[in-house]
């Protein structure tokens, strides 16, 4: 099986598999006062520790959640803010929140490589209430492409706003670091950096009065209650000690991506790489098939033996337009015949070949 969905899950590393098992034979909770509790806590905050080196931050900005969308709730719904601005191609979890959010909500527009106006970011702005958040991704889950997030940010506290970023795909990617981009918080999920499903976190500044949106027993600070996922916490850790390696392969993942592109472009008419005249992250490709769904596409490539997606992983399985295309100038049927290849650390050259010789079999096929 040729694994190219890393966007949506990145595969684990024995070393993070590794790390995990041994927390878990340690066991103990970091709540408790007795000794195997204070191991516990050590790990918790050790970890900690680490994901605060890697994206430059103080440890106590960083609070530990459920995964990635908990983050982007947290970020959204407990910073008391009334009024929030996010661009049309947000992912679910920020672009879900309006039957959640008693506030109002603004969606700026993108142009045709995705990327968001600066222009229509301050003219949003000058119309906002005072309690403002704005929040936009760092580098989108579909196609890869990356915002000028300390740009964006600059002009929003400019105006006295905050300013949220989702770098979930970003982290290990391409480099992130918390204090250059200026942002007040920014949310992450261990399972896109090969670490485990079920963790993530949001980073804040302790400016921010975080109200906890689960209550019990206040821990992190009495900003995210409920009993730590200690093993999945140690694996975000490995995973994010892992980032600096994960840059160098990215490198040749560069190389492997844009070969795969030019060889689909040269073969078939009507291809479109969406983002493609954009930064974009050095992974990820979201590749028109013109006339052939994305349904069609998905179960083609699953027959040889190769996983790809139609979009983002988070939408119950569902196979429908992509409103990050749609968002980019994409019509339904265009945004009903693309997909997404996210390559990772354990992709070979060969796995792209494969991939290649596959998708013109399909195009050839249904050309005919």
């Amino acid at each position: 099986m040729i694994y190219l969905d890393y966007n949506a899950t990145a595969l684990m590393k024995p070393d993070i598999i590794e790390e995990m098992t041994r927390v878990m034979t340690i066991g103990g909770n970091p709540s408790s006062v007795h000794a195997l509790g204070r191991g516990a806590k050590e790990i918790l905050e050790q970890s900690r520790q680490t994901i605060a080196d890697v994206i430059n931050c103080r440890p106590q900005k960083i609070i530990f959640t459920g995964g990635g969308t908990e983050a982007n709730n947290l970020a959204l719904r407990a910073t008391g803010r009334n009024h929030i601005i996010i661009a049309t191609t947000e992912h679910d979890s920020i672009s879900g929140i309006r039957p959640h959010f008693s506030g109002s909500i603004e969606c700026l527009p993108v142009d045709s490589n995705g990327i968001v106006s600066t222009e229509d970011l301050k003219a949003a702005l000058n119309n906002a209430p005072e309690k403002t958040l704005v929040s936009l991704m760092l580098a989108n889950n579909e196609t890869g492409v990356v915002q000028d997030i300390k740009l964006l940010a600059d002009i929003t506290h400019d105006a006295g706003a905050l300013f949220h970023t989702d770098a979930i795909q970003a982290l290990g990617k391409i480099p992130v670091d918390f204090r250059k981009l200026g942002v007040d918080m920014m949310s992450f999920s261990a399972h896109k950096l090969s670490g485990p499903q079920g963790v993530g976190a949001l980073v804040a500044l302790e400016k921010i009065d975080i109200q906890s949106i689960i209550f019990g027993g206040g821990q992190e600070i009495g900003r995210r209650s409920g009993t730590e996922n200690l093993c999945g916490i140690a694996g975000f850790a490995k995973a994010a000690e892992l980032v600096p390696e994960n840059l160098k392969i990215m490198e040749s993942l560069k190389i492997y991506r844009n070969r795969m592109e030019k060889e689909i472009n040269n073969h078939a008419e009507g291809v479109i790489i969406y983002g493609a005249g954009a930064d974009r992250l050095p992974n990820t490709s979201t590749i028109l098939m013109p006339g052939v769904s994305s349904e069609t596409q998905v179960m083609a490539f699953d027959l040889d033996g190769i996983c790809v997606s139609s979009g983002s992983a988070c939408s119950s399985g569902k196979v429908k337009p992509s409103h990050v295309v749609s968002a980019m100038g994409a019509s339904r049927d265009q945004a009903l015949s693309t997909i997404r290849v996210s390559l990772g650390w354990n992709t070979s050259e060969q796995d792209v070949d494969a991939f290649i010789a596959a998708w013109i079999k399909l195009y050839n096929r249904k050309r005919q």
